[in-house]
């Protein structure tokens, strides 16, 4: 056993410590309080975190695991786990979820004493319509919900605070399956048409052509298209939050990628960039550097991803139709399908970790052709 001032550290296994440490003493009964936590790392790391819960406890930071409130807790996981580990847009939502769903409703409840059927019952005021008491929430959000705050008890269970993850003992509530709409060829034509001349154009025409996300779409710079080879490469995407635009690297090592062209798509970028020269040189700002993006905005700068939505969404009810841009990557993943081409190829060209998972959920998709 190390000492370390007022703590201890005991090895228990080969990435496991027992930190030991002075709580002082009890100013009601006048015995001296010891605390004892768990830790998993490196012997440095347990060292550093032993010091920390030392400094919390002189500023007085520092508390009871079994006084710790479901509220406390999830503001700590945001904080100390969340931020470090997920995407700024995935920590926003996490933060939606659980603070207006979980901590609004049984955040006062003890974190020890937390139980299978009090998330049930949680489940069930989210469920329920908002004239009864309840949140009015769709079973699918309500799944959203289940899966925040599986996630963060895990890590509650990972590091001695809770003897077990109760949120695996209950199921969230069952979502209708759906079809997803895909674009027949017909419409594919009726929608192209109307998009020509405007500057979502050669966006949704890559789109359909690639079957590259919103994101990686504005995210793609020049220096990323190889038109010589018919190739291009998904390095980065950009995400909207709402503490504005940042760039980011794919989730996974397949999200990054490289995507083969059609001739009609090397066809489609190249006079994309031979429009946009061109119109920098009438504004003045002259040719676009190698790394600048592909679909930036008139002026160069970074494109919204929201008002991209928005412009798709206003040209679809000029045409009559009610599909997302995001059914632009499911009419190609469903155009590959029918050409035969395998589920690993594809699943590699969609970007997605594994031949088992797509945009679906499972291979094979059902799309429906409207």
């Amino acid at each position: 056993m190390r000492d370390q001032g007022q703590g201890h550290i005991r090895q228990r296994g080969k990435q496991s410590w027992e930190l030991k440490f002075d709580l002082g003493r009890d100013p009601q009964t006048g015995k001296r309080r010891v605390r004892y936590a768990s830790f998993k790392g490196t012997k440095r790391a347990a060292q550093l975190a032993l010091t920390r819960l030392i400094s919390e406890n002189a500023v007085g930071g520092s508390v009871d695991p079994s006084k710790i409130t479901v509220a406390e807790f999830v503001e700590r996981w945001l904080r100390d786990w969340a931020q470090a580990h997920v995407s700024a847009k995935t920590l926003e939502r996490y933060r939606e979820l659980l603070r207006n769903h979980v901590s609004a409703r049984i955040g006062q409840a003890q974190l020890q004493k937390l139980g299978a059927v009090h998330i049930n019952e949680l489940y069930g005021e989210l469920l329920r319509p908002r004239a009864t008491g309840g949140a009015g929430l769709a079973p699918r959000t309500v799944g959203h919900v289940h899966r925040a705050l599986h996630r963060a008890l895990g890590h509650a269970n990972d590091w001695d605070l809770v003897q077990k993850n109760v949120a695996s003992l209950v199921s969230p509530p069952r979502v209708a399956a759906t079809e997803i709409e895909t674009l027949s060829a017909v419409e594919v034509q009726r929608v192209l048409a109307k998009l020509k001349g405007r500057t979502i154009y050669p966006i949704a025409a890559l789109a359909l052509a690639t079957g590259m996300r919103r994101g990686e779409l504005l995210a793609l710079r020049w220096s990323d298209v190889k038109l010589e080879h018919a190739k291009l490469n998904v390095e980065q995407s950009l995400e909207q939050t709402k503490a504005g635009l940042r760039f980011k690297s794919p989730k996974t090592k397949h999200g990054r990628r490289e995507i083969t062209l059609s001739p009609s798509a090397v066809t489609l970028l190249r006079e994309h960039r031979k429009a946009q020269q061109e119109m920098r040189l009438r504004l003045g700002l002259g040719k676009a550097a190698d790394n600048a993006l592909v679909f930036a905005a008139w002026d160069g700068k970074v494109r919204s991803p929201n008002a991209l939505t928005k412009e798709w969404s206003v040209a679809m009810k000029e045409v009559g139709l009610s599909v997302t841009f995001h059914s632009l990557r499911h009419t190609h993943a469903s155009h590959l399908i029918a050409s035969g081409l395998d589920v690993l190829a594809i699943s590699r060209r969609m970007g997605h970790g594994s031949p088992a998972i797509n945009a679906w959920g499972v291979w094979p998709p059902l799309p429906k052709h409207r």
